[in-house]
């Protein structure tokens, strides 16, 4: 499994960044081959304010399957509108997922 973690800093103006995201986030929504999503609002770091905002994660079965998903048109139309209102605040990493279900063992 790979996710898409989408890293936003803290923006000068939080209402038009807001309007912004939810836009932006209806099209990444429409993306091929999302298995998972995760939308974080960040609290804080141990010092105290962190230097992002928000981060948002979006699950694939592959990277195959996350390419695919940018490159479609609901992914390029969302990358335009990321960059278009966040493009100085938002960092894209592709991550390898490995999980383990700590909960089931004994």
């Amino acid at each position: 499994m790979v996710k898409l973690v989408i890293l936003y800093k803290h923006p000068k103006d939080e209402d038009a960044f807001e309007q912004g995201y939810v836009n932006s986030l209806a099209l990444l929504e429409k993306m091929p081959g999302i298995i998972r999503q995760q939308a974080n609002i960040v609290l804080g770091n141990p010092e105290g304010r962190s230097p992002y905002y928000r981060i948002l994660e979006l699950y694939f079965d592959s990277y195959d399957n996350l390419d695919a998903a940018l490159r479609s048109p609901e992914g390029v139309a969302a990358g335009r509108l990321l960059m278009s209102f966040a493009g100085d605040l938002v960092e894209l990493l592709f991550v390898d997922v490995f999980e383990d279900d700590l909960s089931k063992e004994t």
